[in-house]
């Protein structure tokens, strides 16, 4: 009698299971937030080591996140470090490798008024069109996205993102990002704005927020100015420990904009800078081993992922790179990854400690050619395990950046003991020098076909 009564329910469970099963497949997608700080230094967080610099929002933010302490941009300037980690693809493969085409000769500030100069500014923008962007690609699952802050491939459009704050129109004020640029500095309330949108149309997001801090002008609030004025000999070097600290304010701010709406445990977070900055204690500018430069303190940045719940807080010092972040993202989402994507997942953390590597190039400020990337390469590098290999292109590479180093020396160190990179052992390790080499040919060999 029982067996018979059974029988009968079996087919009504499994009716509404499969019912009800759509709907317990449907959980709600992640929210997806890039932090992005411009010219900062891989030193510069307390949660890094650093001495005076307060940054308590991104230190907590790490105590929350999976942290690689070691990692890397694909190159150290900001339109091809940002073009890399929207598209996941190396600077050689989307063609975008400085931060300008090659300016006319003698235009010097009215290049943007040159007509074939203006033309290969849109070339640059439909290389960026041609590529698998993060918030396009995010676009087609239901996501709303928001640019803000720097922002070098025109309209924000051109990224794929719904909505943005840089019209990219070069007469309103320059590539770097005109309006969007706003961000951070005044105001922060077209984030709080955006979100407030997303949660009406109940709709995942996508969220950039890449403000110009702590890039100079360094003009930090006097209130953050006094705070460090007696804890070094140095005003320049002051004014950039006080903006690392007033970026992290504004990072506080964003982070309690998610917490207002309660977002947070459903949201993905990302951090990492554009690019290093070494700040000189004597002038307001960077030494030359910041910016397009192929030595750490250029390249290396720590990248944070936060995803509460679902992504175990922990400290890793396995090299990677900003390309790994897009795939990390798909792979977080079960989304197919698009084609050609050069990085890995940094969830994947057998794959990850498998390759132990990351690997990236460096480029003039002005391309020389933006059909032919290795015609702007300067330097080929690559960091595996405790080493870190650099090979110059003697093309563009006339002055070494060290004393008692010339142009064309390729440069080996051990970067974990040699963390400055101050003692090169290139000719003592020469069976090294030649393992590496052939690791960074096989990856892109930067030469002419």
């Amino acid at each position: 009698m029982l067996c018979c009564r059974m029988q009968k329910i079996y087919p009504l469970l499994l009716l509404l299971i499969l019912i009800h099963r759509p709907l317990l497949a449907e959980a709600p997608r992640p929210n997806i937030v890039f932090i992005i700080s411009d010219d900062q230094s891989w030193t510069d967080y307390g949660f890094m080591g650093h001495a005076q610099i307060r940054t308590p929002h991104l230190d907590q933010l790490a105590r929350q996140s999976l942290v690689f302490r070691r990692g890397y941009v694909c190159s150290s300037l900001c339109c091809p470090s940002l073009a890399s980690l929207l598209t996941g693809k190396y600077s050689h493969q989307t063609k975008i490798t400085g931060n300008e085409p090659p300016r006319p000769k003698g235009a010097g500030v009215n290049a943007y008024k040159d007509p074939a100069f203006r033309a290969q500014l849109q070339q640059l923008n439909d290389f960026m069109l041609a590529q698998p962007r993060l918030p396009a690609e995010l676009g087609k699952e239901g996501y709303l996205s928001f640019q803000t802050g720097k922002w070098w491939a025109g309209n924000y459009a051109n990224g794929g993102f719904t909505d943005g704050m840089s019209d990219g129109d070069i007469d309103h004020g320059g590539r770097h990002g005109d309006a969007g640029l706003e961000i951070g500095r005044k105001s922060m309330q077209p984030i709080a704005d955006f979100m407030d949108k997303a949660v009406k149309q109940k709709r995942p997001f996508f969220l950039w927020y890449a403000p110009m801090l702590p890039h100079q002008p360094h003009d930090p609030p006097e209130r953050l100015l006094k705070k460090y004025r007696d804890q070094t000999p140095s005003l320049h070097l002051a004014k950039y420990w006080a903006m690392c600290e007033w970026f992290d304010e504004t990072c506080g701010t964003l982070l309690l904009q998610l917490e207002a709406r309660h977002l947070t445990d459903n949201t993905i977070v990302v951090y990492l800078a554009d690019n290093g900055w070494i700040q000189d204690p004597d002038k307001p500018t960077s030494r030359s081993d910041s910016k397009r430069s192929q030595y750490d303190g250029g390249l290396r940045t720590p990248i944070l992922i936060r995803w509460p719940g679902k992504i175990e807080p922990r400290f890793d010092n396995t090299p990677v790179n900003s390309v790994d972040i897009a795939p990390t993202l798909y792979d977080a989402l079960e989304t197919a990854s698009p084609a050609g994507l050069a990085g890995l997942s940094l969830l994947d953390k057998s794959a990850i400690e498998k390759r132990n590597a990351a690997t990236g190039a460096c480029f003039l400020h002005n391309a020389v050619d933006i059909q032919k990337p290795e015609k702007n390469l300067t330097y080929r590098w690559r960091v595996e395990g405790e080493w870190k290999v650099i090979v110059p292109n003697p093309a563009n590479v006339t002055e070494a950046n060290k004393p008692g180093l010339q142009p064309d020396a390729v440069e080996l160190y051990h970067i974990t003991e040699d963390p400055n990179e101050e003692h090169n052992l290139a000719d003592k390790e020469s069976a090294k020098v030649k393992e590496l080499r052939g690791h960074l040919d096989a990856w892109w060999d930067g030469l002419s076909p």
